[in-house]
């Protein structure tokens, strides 16, 4: 089959009506390429945000939340927690767990980079898995 370059300008719908008329050989080529591309693609992307991610990940709370919290946490385990210190032992867990959560993401998008599991991405790293 020769090929003949052509610009044109095509929305997404438009161009999806072409591929429509693609025989089934050349269509699963086409999506194959198009799942490569986009792959690349975001790959590019995370490269150039590695060095970011990958401070993310290490990123700690102040030892001052950590102390005010372990304390929330004593005075629990005494059981003479007040209502509003609860409270706050909530809001403080709370973040702690949206940290936890962002740094699993930043390191699961690191172990897409590199293209090994998250599992050993945190093994190479020397994280308890």
């Amino acid at each position: 089959m020769s090929t003949v370059k052509l610009e044109v300008q095509l929305s997404s719908q438009q161009l999806l009506k072409a591929v429509e008329q693609l025989k089934q050989p050349d269509l699963e080529k086409f999506v194959s390429q198009i799942i490569i591309l986009q792959a690349h693609r975001k790959a590019d992307n995370l490269l150039k945000n590695e060095g970011e991610l990958f401070i993310k990940t290490n990123q700690d709370l102040p030892s001052t939340f950590l102390n005010y919290h372990n304390k929330l946490i004593a005075t629990r385990e005494e059981e003479k927690l007040t209502d509003e210190e609860y409270r706050e032992l909530l809001s403080l867990s709370e973040q702690i767990d949206k940290l936890q959560a962002y740094r699993l993401e930043y390191l699961a998008n690191l172990a897409l980079l590199h293209g090994i599991t998250l599992t050993e991405l945190m093994q190479n790293l020397g994280f308890q898995t």
